[in-house]
């Protein structure tokens, strides 16, 4: 088995001769440039009877009409991914831990992963325990010892109560110290950062000695990532843990990024934009992101799901949410069964190789 991951300038490159489910692949490519095809298989569970899925994205419970979204499947121009199989995941997760760290965009990942584990597995046994203060909660399929955790985090750094009032503290991260040891970790962040107005969750923002009232936000956020690469630098043993970054979820508030200016934001649309491209300006926080990956010595994978995810301007669950987000038009997150399941396909091709 002879595997390569290579990072550089802003593109993840498979190389890869790898036994998955019995079936040898061997591929070059750009798995993150493709387009989405129609695939009648899909979708890859029913959210109806995953015990999993939060109401939120369950948007065929809360009574999406359209169905078409739930069968995209994402096809890289140059390969084809591996099927995901949920019982060969447990398998391979015998023991271990995988936790995902990160604001919503990372529980609808999470949800996603343990609907589909539950469509290929629906007879795994599991329990769950939710860890209160830390913001942690934990699947546990006990038949195979094996975690699935979402750790709730907005912005990876701490935020401190002081006298002051909430002090977000871009060089520091003391929740790391419940990431220790687990065997695969899945970061994001981004959501959070743009936010202001009564759910800011902090009221000062301190950059080394320095603390501000406000500043930047994509600076903030920059050098949030590098605290971030720093720690992984200083407590990472790339033989026991495997890391990787979600990459930036896109939203779609804004009808003329992607050609119709009188959108609605997300509501009523049925059909991602069609080819590899996505006419929109590209996304700034990635830029940045990508930029501080390459400071970081230890292996760390990009999930560069951003321009996949922005085709997809028929995923989110606009008024089929919970209604909360902006009067109802919940253009930030995905419905499941839905996009997040593509990110999770191209997380299992790279766990493994």
């Amino acid at each position: 088995m002879v595997f390569k991951v290579h990072q550089h300038f802003g593109f993840l490159l498979l190389l890869v001769i790898v036994f998955i489910n019995g079936e040898c692949k061997n591929s070059s490519c750009d798995v993150f440039h493709g387009s989405w095809v129609i695939d009648q298989s899909y979708p890859l569970y029913n959210a109806s009877v995953c015990p999993f899925v939060g109401k939120e994205f369950d948007c065929v419970k809360n009574k999406r009409p359209d169905q078409q979204y739930l069968q995209y499947r994402w096809q890289p121009h140059a390969c084809s991914l591996s099927r995901f199989n949920g019982r060969y995941l447990l398998e391979k997760l015998r023991g271990k831990t995988i936790m995902f760290v990160g604001d919503s965009l990372s529980k609808n990942h999470w949800l996603s992963l343990l609907c589909m584990i539950h469509s290929s597995v629906p007879s795994a046994h599991f329990v769950v325990k939710a860890y209160g203060a830390s913001g942690m909660t934990a699947y546990t399929f006990t038949d195979y010892e094996a975690k699935v955790i979402y750790h709730h985090s907005l912005y990876l750094v701490d935020i401190v109560k002081e006298k002051i009032g909430r002090v977000m503290k871009l060089d520091s991260i003391t929740n790391g110290k419940l990431w220790l040891g687990v065997d695969y970790l899945v970061f994001n962040t981004w959501h959070w950062w743009s936010r202001r107005g009564p759910t800011q969750p902090f009221d000062f923002i301190q950059d080394g000695e320095k603390i501000y009232k406000d500043m930047d936000r994509l600076a903030a956020f920059g050098k949030a990532i590098d605290t971030w690469g720093r720690w992984v630098d200083d407590n990472i043993d790339p033989l026991k843990s495997k890391v990787f970054f979600q990459g930036i979820s896109p939203t779609h508030y804004n009808g003329s990024n992607w050609g119709e200016p009188k959108a609605q934001a997300c509501i009523g649309q049925k059909v991602p934009v069609p080819g590899s491209t996505y006419p929109g300006t590209p996304s700034a926080a990635l830029t940045v992101l990508k930029k501080e990956l390459k400071t970081i010595k230890k292996p760390v994978t990009l999930l560069d799901i951003t321009n996949l995810s922005l085709l997809r301007k028929d995923g989110h669950p606009s008024k089929y949410g919970l209604g909360k987000y902006l009067s109802g038009r919940d253009c930030s997150h995905w419905c499941l069964a839905g996009v997040p399941d593509t990110w999770n396909i191209l997380l299992y091709n790279f766990m493994f190789s």
